[in-house]
């Protein structure tokens, strides 16, 4: 009878581990399918700058210095996307994502700002089109970041509360990093308004 009790206990036990091993296996998935929707929308921004920068030039013949800068920012940002898409959650890759991703927001800030000196660019109904473009795709990652530090957030509370952080730290499942960007105006879309 002893035996059939400690069989019983020790089944639960296995069970309610499986349970909490699953849970934060399905959470970790989670986050990771919420990284891809961010690595979406990002490869789309930076695929739309190239077209901006090409649309600049010839207008901004003098300020080939700004889409210079644009050009690296985005390169820098691809490889901090690429970087941050081989371990979604890892703190110094989504570190290195939001610093690069900073970046980029701030030379695009200046580019456009620098726009409004020109007329004819302002008016370049390539232009327009691609700074709308360009504003919805920033709304569009504000949504999917959310999505993923709403994952990560869900991932991180389920691996630290008690007894699940026993089964995380045997199986190592490490803490997931937040994607945030460091400079709070840089969390706000360029202003691309030509009107």
């Amino acid at each position: 009878m002893t035996f059939i009790v400690l069989l019983i206990v020790l089944v639960l036990i296995v069970g309610y581990l499986v349970s909490v091993y699953n849970g934060l296996v399905r959470a970790r998935n989670g986050y990771k399918n919420a990284f891809a929707q961010i690595d979406v929308q990002l490869t789309r921004r930076h695929d739309l700058i190239p077209n901006l920068v090409e649309t600049a030039k010839g207008y901004l013949k003098h300020e080939r210095e700004t889409l210079e800068a644009v050009i690296q920012a985005r390169n820098a940002a691809m490889s901090g996307l690429a970087g941050a898409k081989a371990k979604p959650g890892d703190p110094e890759a989504m570190q290195r994502l939001s610093g690069a991703e900073n970046a980029l927001s701030q030379t695009l800030g200046h580019l456009f700002a620098l726009s409004e000196a020109y007329p004819d660019l302002k008016a370049n109904q390539n232009m327009m089109q691609l700074s709308e473009e360009l504003s919805s795709t920033e709304n569009r990652i504000a949504f999917a970041r959310q999505a993923y530090n709403d994952a990560v957030m869900g991932y991180n509370n389920r691996r630290e509360v008690f007894p699940n952080t026993l089964v995380a730290g045997h199986f190592g499942f490490q803490p997931a990093e937040l994607l945030q960007l460091e400079d709070p105006a840089a969390r706000q879309a360029p202003k691309v308004s030509f009107s």
